[in-house]
């Protein structure tokens, strides 16, 4: 498989796992019944978030992504 396409498929991933945390933190949250606190999904989400951003930047790093030279 190509480089590029199991980074694309990771970050996908990892967004989506992100989305599932604010979601549960807001389930948890609004129905305020829950051992687990607000607090543990809301820091996995923060985690995770820079984990994305770590990846992203090794990623221009190594050259698998190009960033756009012309962004206008």
């Amino acid at each position: 498989m190509n480089l590029l396409i199991i980074f694309k498929v990771a970050l996908v991933l990892l967004l989506l796992f992100i989305m599932f945390n604010l979601a549960r933190a807001l389930f948890i949250l609004v129905k305020g019944e829950s051992e687990t606190p607000v607090s543990h999904f809301l820091g996995r989400r923060v985690i995770f978030s820079v984990l994305v951003v770590l990846f992203i930047l090794v990623a221009l790093g190594s050259g698998v992504i190009t960033p756009n030279p012309r962004p206008y």
